[in-house]
């Protein structure tokens, strides 16, 4: 008889509530602390994107956390009670996060084995390496074999974003390399991209309309000519979203075969990093 897989993730990958069902796949919540006050985020009654957006404008306090060991070992051991032999635990970058090391921690303490990952994207570039882990599951693969799919599809996955400011993304301290950037901020609109778990800069463009119209490009190259799953995420700037989606459905149609390009607000914890009028790209060869 095949070992039971159960598979877990975080918020950070934005996986519509529907579709991690569908998948059995279970979500812990990353925190989002608005002024004084602390969200689940992706659950009811806890932070959205909206929020975030309204509270950011506003210039009220935003802050994330990781979620706490606490809650990845409950979920662990609900899935062991549950009847689950081995875990498989994927997650948002340990280079932008705490939550990998979190899910170390309770692993260490799980009754049953549990292999945790870091995928070292953010978004939907965890987002697909979670799906890609899920079809290993639902084949009765073993542990090791979804944890190297969902490493495989998250190496593979290319993030780019744009983002109006990098303002949000200096206060929370996730740009590294792209402080470099801080000093023209003001007259470039910068392109970055998820690189080696970390974000930097990639190119910089003069005016908005040139950096999305060069996203569109840098998506098109990723794509190349291959099967791929597309996302594209914003920060209260749908307009922008739905445009760019738009465009690569047509310009990638072979790449994706009738499947549909997402698109999608970021989640509130990425959200409050990175500021309204975000938009990005995850580009996922299948």
């Amino acid at each position: 008889m095949s070992r039971k897989v159960a598979l877990v993730t975080d918020s950070a990958a934005a996986l519509l509530p529907d579709v991690a069902a569908e998948h059995g796949i279970v979500v812990v919540a990353l925190q989002v602390v608005i002024g004084a006050t602390s969200y689940d985020e992706g659950t009811d009654g806890g932070a959205t994107p909206e929020l975030v957006a309204t509270a950011l404008k506003a210039w009220t306090p935003v802050s994330t956390s990781r979620p706490n060991p606490d809650e990845f070992l409950a979920a662990y051991e609900r899935e062991a009670a549950a009847g689950a032999t081995e875990i498989v635990s994927v997650h948002l970058s340990a280079e932008l996060s705490g939550t990998f090391e979190s899910a170390q921690l309770a692993a260490r303490q799980a009754s049953v084995p549990v292999t945790v990952v870091d995928s070292r994207q953010v978004g939907m570039g965890l987002g697909f390496a979670v799906l890609s882990a899920a079809e290993q599951v639902a084949s009765g693969a073993s542990a090791e074999q979804v944890a190297e799919a969902a490493r495989a599809r998250a190496a593979a996955t290319t993030s780019l974003f744009y983002v109006d400011t990098l303002e949000y993304l200096r206060r929370g301290g996730r740009i590294g390399a792209a402080a470099a950037l801080l000093g023209s901020a003001l007259a470039v609109k910068p392109i970055l991209k998820v690189d080696g778990g970390k974000v930097g800069p990639f190119e910089r463009v003069r005016t908005s309309a040139k950096a999305l119209s060069r996203l569109e490009e840098l998506a098109v190259e990723a794509a190349r000519d291959v099967q791929v799953d597309i996302a594209v995420a914003h920060l209260a700037s749908p307009e922008r979203a739905a445009h760019l989606a738009a465009k690569l459905t047509e310009r990638v149609a072979a790449g994706l075969s009738g499947r549909v390009v997402l698109v999608g607000e970021i989640g509130a914890a990425l959200g409050a990093h990175v500021g309204p009028g975000m938009v990005g790209v995850s580009v996922a060869p299948r």
